[in-house]
């Protein structure tokens, strides 16, 4: 989910009910409030603006609070990272184009960089494959499909109901793919 935040002072507020995320299974959070002190780096320039909290979370911010995003870390000396994108690049075969049109496929070091080897990506494809090449056949992105883009078609309505992931198994997916995003860390997932 992308959230539209406001920004206050040393807190995020989320309106309505929002799943803050965190390592393992995020609770809803009805009051919809982050914290600067749980805010371990943000990346606004990320497609879209990513926050990762001290628990191991992505929140996902509308490109349209970037700027505020920016002032919000620079104000409460929460740092910027820009990280690889993994699930860029573990996604780039589902993009509404041939990856042999201009070079687009993902060299294989890119992944290996962030501890996937050609077994485990593909593995995580073969899970994904479905839910993305649905996805993307709504969204026909070319460019970048990401994390937000799974978790949008894990849980959308974009996506024929018999594709998306059931209710009881969607904490366990999100923790799965956040870790997955993480790798970056030497972080090593399992699989739910």
């Amino acid at each position: 989910m992308i959230h539209d935040p406001l920004f206050d002072g040393d807190r995020v507020l989320l309106p309505g009910p929002a799943e803050l995320p965190g390592e393992g299974a995020p609770a809803p959070n009805p009051a919809g409030v982050l914290s600067a002190a749980a805010i371990r780096e943000a990346d606004p320039d990320a497609a879209p603006p990513e926050i990762r909290t001290l628990a191991g979370g992505i929140l996902f911010v509308s490109a349209a609070h970037q700027a505020g995003l920016r002032r919000f870390c620079a104000a409460n000396g929460i740092p910027l990272r820009t990280r690889p994108y993994v699930w860029g690049d573990l996604l780039e075969p589902f993009l509404d184009t041939s990856s042999t049109q201009g070079g687009r496929a993902v060299p294989p070091e890119r992944l290996a960089a962030a501890g996937l080897d050609a077994d485990e990506t593909a593995r995580i494809r073969e899970r994904v494959g479905p839910l993305m090449a649905a996805y993307n056949s709504v969204h026909w992105d070319w460019s970048h499909l990401g994390l937000a883009d799974l978790l949008d078609a894990a849980f959308g309505a974009s996506v024929p109901e018999e594709l998306r992931i059931p209710q009881r198994e969607r904490d366990a997916f999100r923790a799965w793919a956040t870790a997955i995003a993480n790798r970056a860390d030497g972080e090593r997932p399992t699989a739910p």
